[in-house]
Formats: C-alpha cells, structure tokens, sequence
C-alpha cells in the first residue's frame, strides 16, 4: 500500500481516503503519513479537518506523525497548520504539541535544524502553549514537548520551571532535561540540580529530587556530588535511599 501510495497522485490519495469505510481510514491514514510524498501529505491536507473529524482519527494522525521515524520538514509543517488557529479539543491539541516536539527533535537528529523556518515556527508553537498556559497541565504537556525537541536552547526555560514551578511542573522540567546528552548539562544546570536535591530554596517532591539527583550522577558525574548525595542518604526514607546507593554502586561498576 505505501508503495503504491508513493507513485499516487494527490486526487487519487484524496480519493481513496474519502471512499474508504470509516473502520479503514485510520489505516489508511498511517500509510499516508508513512508515505511522506508530497501528494499524500497534501491529500492529507486536504482531508482532515481538525474541527470535523472524529477526535480518534485526528489523535491517530498525530500519533503516527510523531512516531516517524524519519520524519519531514514537510509533516511538520502539516502538523502546525492543523494546529494553527483553530477550536481544537484539548485532548487534540496536546497531542499536537507533543507530536511537534517529537517531530522537532526527529529533524534535528537528522541534521535538519537548518530548515529554519518550519523549525522555529514548531519551537515557538511549543513556547507561545507554555506562556500562555493557565493551568498545570498544559504547562506540563509543553515542558513534554520541549523534552522531546531536546533543543539546547530551550534549556533555560526548563530550568526556571524546573526549580519555580508547582510540583507536576518541576517534575516535568526535569524529567524533560534528563534527556539532553552529557554536553548540555553545564555547571548552571547542575546548580540548579543541586539546589533541587539538596532543598536549598523549598521543598520538592520525591520525585523531582531523584530526577536531579540521576541528571548530578549520569552527566560526568563531580566527586563533590557524589559525596554530598551519599551523605544526604542517611536523612531519607529507606526506598529512596536505596535508589540513590544503587545508582551510584551502578555508576562505579
């Protein structure tokens, strides 16, 4: 089928799509995103219409765009325009912004950051939901996003909500900067981790703690660190100790 989608025209994608029996059409949806030619994305386009179409099928749309492997500058593109200036429901739009940050992430692992405007267009998209967002939430389904964009710019920004946030948020930042590489973790993110663990400024919840602990432990790692987690040890509850001790007897090894 994504064979014989790729040498398709856009109307005879277009075609298919609307003729299909509505049990097949998310199939046929997943082949046409797989495809990524530029008549199935632009039947694609053409065919969803994110304030008709059952929530189900435009979730699956956005599922399988994010889950590309090798993505496009073009899917992304798709992706923002249905996102764009529309009523969605809330479930539609924060599995759009998710699949925008996973697809920014894709394109540049594939050195393709420098499709700068549709690029910049997704980050800011992410950004703009994150300053505008009202509720905990959809703070946190933006700080997923920007974890999945793993973009080194953005560290600062999950930094301030790492460490001034309510506790889904912090827990959110800091899960999000876990998976930026070794290189970005610099001596301002490991302060900012420290404070977190060590409680300096308030209190955080467990988790939040063991997220900047595992971040202090797993990016090179400073003796200092190393020391003043064990020490801080004797002071917690059992489990969480016994998570910490394993992590560094793991790190040792």
């Amino acid at each position: 089928l994504i064979r014989m989608l790729r040498s398709a025209e856009q109307r005879d994608v277009l075609q298919l799509l609307r003729r299909a029996p509505e049990e097949t059409r998310p199939f046929l949806v997943e082949a046409a995103v797989a495809t990524q030619s530029v008549a199935s994305l632009a039947a694609l386009s053409d065919f969803l219409d994110f304030s008709k179409e059952p929530r189900s099928l435009l979730e699956r749309f956005l599922y399988t765009a994010a889950f590309s492997p090798r993505p496009s500058g073009e899917l992304l593109h798709l992706v923002l325009d249905k996102l764009a200036g529309k009523h969605l429901a809330p479930e539609v739009w924060e599995t759009g912004i998710v699949a925008v940050g996973s697809l920014v992430g894709k394109l540049c692992q594939q050195k393709l950051c420098g499709l700068q405007q549709v690029v910049e267009r997704g980050v800011e998209t992410i950004l703009r939901g994150l300053r505008g967002a009202e509720e905990e939430p959809e703070m946190v389904i933006s700080l997923l996003a920007l974890g999945n964009a793993m973009l080194p710019e953005t560290i600062p920004t999950l930094l301030d909500h790492a460490e001034d946030g309510p506790t889904a948020v912090t827990a959110a930042a800091t899960s999000a900067l876990q998976r930026f590489p070794a290189p970005h973790i610099s001596s301002k993110v490991k302060r900012v981790m420290r404070r977190i663990f060590h409680q300096k400024r308030r209190s955080y919840d467990k988790t939040c703690r063991l997220a900047a602990a595992e971040i202090l432990l797993d990016k090179h790692p400073l003796p200092m660190d190393v020391i003043n987690i064990l020490l801080a040890t004797s002071e917690m509850e059992t489990e969480m100790a016994t998570f910490l001790l394993l992590k560094v007897q793991s790190s040792l090894r």
